[in-house]
Parts: structure tokens; sequence; C-alpha cells
């Protein structure tokens, strides 16, 4: 009970004035205060700021800045009036070309302390535009009934409830521009309080939508929508009950694509499927990675999470041969889709979860020169000695966790000889802190 009423007295007690000594993982500023560590959003470091206590733990406590008194020269008025209310970033205050570098740092770090390794080389960050580059997305939808009125968007920071925002700046502008005409349609269904949520996938030429839709629609809910994807070109599907439940509603077809311009690749995908969210990004990528490669015809390339064939059909388009395995089946099909409609005969695809002994498996079997990883945030650790094993003479490791990557840089380098030759950031998801980097080992 004690502990209980102390945490309630931190709430809810005026201001703090803090110096901010550095910078957390995810774009907090840390302070200490009476020995004890707090993370705070918005602050920078070199900064003196006030701020408010959010959330209290037992080895760390949480705030929010209510008050810069004296500000970092990085500092920058965020590009977006939702950015204070708004979870989906958490570094808009902090000049662009600066975040890119803050990940480096952090990105590095983990290296050294955690992986206990050191590069040989950086290699310039891959930059693009940081305003409406995001082609995916889940937005949370809510009817409130204090409101009177639906919200569509992000959560707040430090709270579960949905921001009121009527735009994101990150989003595609095509959405996020749009978040206002979302709610008013959604406010005009019969069953707006049982739509839970939208997922966002955008190309070039399309704009989908998935409505999560937690009872069956009306009919007249049913042409709200078309007239809705009708006035704004939108592909609107429904999803009521798992991810394949999803059906088109409107139009009567839709292909949903990219291209890969270097490679003369389009690789098609459904609304649901996983893509990267950064389009000129993901073209930087795929090229850095078969430079680091030095994939040429000579080479037999292995891909590991291969997805629907992001980096497997341009590899196949350099090598002798490329073998791509994945877990998720529904990928793969995909992938042997794209290998066909690009007219790639020189790479096959297998399914197999990566997080498990490839045993008898025929695609590990063979002998391979260079090997390409793209994991999840859980990243390869069960993968690592058995991509050692297979002696490679060069592999490619692109991650988005960098506790992740040291981990694993810490076996290949330490545990099976492997150099960690270079290493880079890629401003993949700009003002907000994830990291997504590459790194090349060689034998």
């Amino acid at each position: 009970m004690s502990r209980r009423r102390r945490k309630s007295a931190k709430l809810s007690a005026a201001p703090v004035t803090v110096n901010i000594e550095s910078l957390s993982h995810d774009g907090r500023g840390i302070a200490h205060v009476d020995d004890k560590v707090v993370f705070i959003n918005g602050a920078l470091p070199g900064e003196q700021v006030r701020f408010q206590y959010v959330k209290t733990h037992r080895n760390h406590d949480e705030g929010k800045v209510v008050e810069v008194l004296r500000a970092s020269d990085d500092r920058v008025e965020p590009g977006c009036d939702f950015f204070s209310l708004c979870g989906g970033c958490s570094m808009q205050h902090v000049a662009t070309e600066k975040q890119i570098y803050i990940k480096q740092d952090i990105m590095l770090n983990h290296l050294s302390r955690t992986g206990h390794v050191k590069p040989g080389k950086v290699l310039p960050p891959l930059v693009a535009d940081h305003w409406g580059y995001r082609t995916k997305a889940r937005l949370g939808v809510k009817f409130v009934n204090k409101k009177g009125r639906v919200l569509v968007g992000f959560r707040e920071k430090h709270s579960p409830f949905l921001a009121d925002m009527d735009r994101c700046e990150i989003l595609d502008a095509r959405v996020g521009h749009k978040l206002d005409v979302l709610a008013t349609c959604i406010g005009d269904l019969d069953s707006r309080e049982k739509i839970a949520q939208i997922e966002v996938a955008t190309t070039e030429d399309a704009v989908a939508l998935i409505f999560r839709n937690l009872v069956e629609l009306s009919r007249d809910d049913c042409d709200r929508l078309i007239r809705l994807a009708k006035d704004e070109d939108f592909h609107v599907y429904l999803q009521p009950a798992g991810p394949e439940s999803v059906t088109l509603l409107y139009p009567a077809k839709s292909t949903l694509s990219y291209t890969l311009v270097d490679y003369d690749i389009n690789i098609q995908f459904r609304p649901m499927d996983f893509t990267q969210i950064n389009t000129s990004i993901n073209n930087q990528m795929i090229r850095q990675a078969l430079d680091l490669l030095a994939v040429s015809k000579e080479d037999d390339v292995l891909d590991l999470f291969c997805g629907l064939g992001n980096f497997t059909l341009p590899v196949a388009r350099n090598a002798t041969s490329v073998v791509g395995v994945e877990g998720d089946a529904g990928l793969i099909d995909r992938a042997r889709e794209n290998a066909e409609l690009n007219n790639v005969s020189n790479a096959e695809f297998f399914v197999h979860d990566l997080s498990v002994e490839p045993g008898n498996a025929s695609w590990f079997k063979k002998k391979y020169s260079k090997i390409l990883l793209d994991p999840a945030r859980p990243g390869a650790l069960e993968m690592m000695g058995h991509v050692a094993g297979m002696g490679p003479e060069r592999i490619v490791y692109v991650s988005c966790n960098p506790a992740t990557l040291a981990r694993d840089a810490g076996e290949l380098v330490n545990r099976y000889g492997y150099r960690l030759e270079s290493v880079g950031v890629m401003d993949m998801f700009p003002h907000t802190a994830h990291i997504e980097s590459m790194a090349l080992f060689v034998k």
C-alpha cells in the first residue's frame, strides 16, 4: 500500500528540473533523480528540462517534457501538429540530419557492448525523404461516446487511448492526410462501433485499406465504404476474422506491386503481406546488399528469411543460382509466382521455420558462396552456427533490431571466425526510434 501511495504522489507532483545526460535506444532523454534513472520523452542530451512523471517502476521511471529550459542545438520544431500527443513518432524534435547519426551511435554501441565486435568500416547512412514515406501501417479505430465521433490514428504517448488527430505526416499522404475522411465515413456506418482497425498498404498506383469488421456489415454499410473507395480512389477490403478472411469489396480487381527498377523486377503482393515500408530506402538497401555480397555469375547464393523475394529475385539477375527460404508458406507462394512473372528461372524457394534445425532439408545440403539474411526483430541466433558451417565467403545481415544484430554478430565473429568488415544504418523509419542496419561479414 505504501508503494502505491508513493507512486501516486510522484505522478501528481510538480514538474521536476533535470539535466539530460544521454539518449536511450528508443530516443528518450536519460536523467537521474535521487539516483534513479528516468527516461524522458521529448528531451535531448545536454538540455535542461522540466518534466512530469508519467509512469514509475521499481528500477526506473518515465516522464515527459513540459518545458525546455536550455535547448540542444539539435532541437527543431516538430513537423506534425500531433507529435506531442501521438505515440507513432518519437524523434520529430530532433533535426532530421542528426536522427540517423543518433541511430548509428546506438547501433555501434550495441555491437561493442553486446557483441564485443568492432567493424572495419562504417558505411555512409542510406537516407531519403523524411515525410510521407510510410507505405504500410495499422490505424486504430474507435467510436468515442464522450466525443460523439470516431477517431482514426495511432495511440497516444503513454496511453492505450487513440490520439485525436486528423492527419499523419509520415504516412503516404493519400491516406495520412485523409484520417478525418476515414473517421467521418466510419462514423456514418451502422457498425461504427465494430470497426477495430484499418490496415494500410500503398503502392505508386494504388491505396489499399483493409477494414477489420467485428460483425458482418449491412448492405448499406458496404455501399458507404464503396462510395468512399470511389471518391478517394481506394481499394477497400474487409477482414471479418483472421488474415485468411481478407476479401476485396471494391473495385472488382486489385493488384498491388512495386518495381525494383535497377533489376527489372516487379513484385506483386497481397495487402496483408510483409513488405518494406519505405520504397526509396528499400531500393537503396537492395543495391547496397548486392554490392556488399559482390554477387557474380560464379555465385550460388542463399537468401534466408526471404519473404516474397525482395532480395532473392534481384540476386537471381546477377548469380548462377539463388535459394530463398522463409517460414511463411503464403510468402513463398508469392515468391514463386513473382519469379515466374519476372521470368526468373534460376531461383528456388523453400518453406522452413528458421528458428528450428534445418535437419535434412534439401536446401541445407547445397553449397553456397554467399549468404544473405533479413530476419525479423528476434534475429537469427538459431541459424548462426549453420550459416557459418556452410563456409560462405561473404555474409550480409540485414537487421531491424541492433540488439539482436549485435548478439548474432558476436557469434559469427567471436565463435565462428568471421570478420565484421563493414556496417551501416539505413533511414527506413525517419522520426521514429526504429533502427534498420546492414552488416557484411567476411571469412
